[in-house]
């Protein structure tokens, strides 16, 4: 028996990197998957690869951004005349982008909030009425809600808040036995990650620092992300909610 037979899933920003891996790892552990993205013809891509390889699970594609109320309103409802319940809820969609704070603009400010925090919030908050009582809730944070990394101050400051999430989260919703868990990947070797910088000589000094400080001495794999998020979505770690999960190869550890 698979860990996660007849459960609902939803995987948000799960076109690429950790997200699809994510959603990869449900389905071969027998869930129904609804998978977002905002690009179609790419999210289509994935969930294509993903059914492919599954004869238990199922992946769905549903096109949506987190940002706009009015996507997430259509992709609950396509959930909720589907399967009529969520289990597990991994809140993954986020972006990621440089600015020292001299170069910090509104939009800027505005574009990376909107989708990290405010995305993620409306997110969890209109999946509520879904939610099945004693649900997995798991939300995508990072080390950089723990450590100062030159020019990341606006995305660091979305992750802590992200992090604070888990913690208040997990108290007002522990009377229907639902877990909210944060899992706080290092450097992962993502699409998101290569284009965090859009000057290649910055993308390279950044980069080369963080293989430089790691204990590990490499990147992460989207993979190693999903295993974990895998242990959060399922019993196996029925008695921990509020928790932050690292998955850093040790960076902000030691």
């Amino acid at each position: 028996m698979c860990q996660l037979d007849g459960k609902v899933a939803l995987v948000t920003g799960g076109s690429e990197g950790i997200g699809a891996a994510a959603a990869r790892r449900f389905v071969l552990e027998g869930a129904t998957v609804f998978v977002t993205g905002r690009r179609q013809a790419e999210l289509d891509t994935t969930v294509k690869a993903i059914n492919e390889q599954s004869d238990r699970g199922q992946a769905i594609a549903v096109r949506s951004d987190v940002s706009s109320h009015g996507d997430l309103d259509r992709l609950y409802t396509r959930v909720r005349d589907h399967s009529g319940r969520i289990d597990v809820l991994f809140a993954n969609a986020g972006v990621s982008e440089l600015a020292r704070l001299e170069e910090v603009s509104e939009e800027h400010f505005d574009r990376v909030f909107g989708i990290n925090v405010r995305g993620l919030l409306f997110t969890v908050q209109k999946a509520l009425p879904l939610l099945s009582d004693g649900a997995s809730v798991i939300l995508s944070s990072s080390i950089a809600a723990s450590k100062g990394v030159e020019g990341t101050s606006v995305y660091s400051a979305t992750k802590a808040a992200i992090r604070n999430f888990a913690r208040t989260w997990a108290v007002e919703l522990a009377g229907r036995r639902i877990r909210v868990n944060a899992v706080s990947p290092g450097p992962i070797e993502t699409p998101g990650f290569s284009g965090v910088a859009t000057d290649p000589a910055q993308a390279t000094d950044f980069k080369d620092a963080l293989l430089a400080a790691m204990p590990l001495g490499r990147l992460g794999d989207p993979d190693e992300v999903a295993a974990a998020a895998l242990f959060l979505a399922t019993d196996a770690s029925s008695f921990t909610t509020g928790a932050e999960l690292f998955v850093d190869g040790g960076l902000a550890q030691v």
